[in-house]
């Protein structure tokens, strides 16, 4: 199975100035765990992910002054969408990062999370004894 089969390809873009609130209210509301930035001015998208909201809340930062640019990930690692899914899960493990931003011929095809690679490993057969969900959040075994 390929990037191309697990990605989503509906992309949430932000623009560098957007507050911290502004853009996590855009990814609550899209439920989603990143946005791609883009900026004009700069080489190439970046990304910003929860954990870089919540870096920023645990340093007592102001996410209404805050602004995405000086919170991304500028050196963003990108993934072609001809990679198998095992390439782009090692990749981030070895990155220590939860979502690669997909991208053929210089255009943004689509991200990636792990949350995607689980889903496609799990609906394409992968199998394992994973007890029933029970209230409250307790698994019963």
């Amino acid at each position: 199975m390929q990037v191309r089969d697990g990605m989503s390809s509906m992309v949430l873009t932000v623009g560098p100035g957007h507050t911290l609130r502004e853009a996590s209210k855009l990814m609550a509301d899209r439920r989603v765990g990143a946005a791609v930035v883009l900026d004009p001015d700069a080489a190439g998208p970046g990304i910003l992910t929860e954990r870089d909201v919540l870096d920023a809340i645990g340093r007592g930062q102001d996410v209404d002054a805050e602004v995405v640019a000086d919170h991304l990930t500028s050196d963003a690692v990108f993934a072609s969408p001809d990679w198998s899914l095992e390439e782009a899960a090692v990749a981030m493990v070895r990155g220590g990062f939860r979502h690669l931003i997909v991208c053929e011929a210089g255009e943004i095809q689509g991200i990636l999370s792990v949350r995607d690679v689980v889903r496609c490993w799990t609906d394409d057969g992968a199998i394992c004894d994973v007890p029933a969900p029970v209230a409250a959040g307790r698994f019963e075994r």
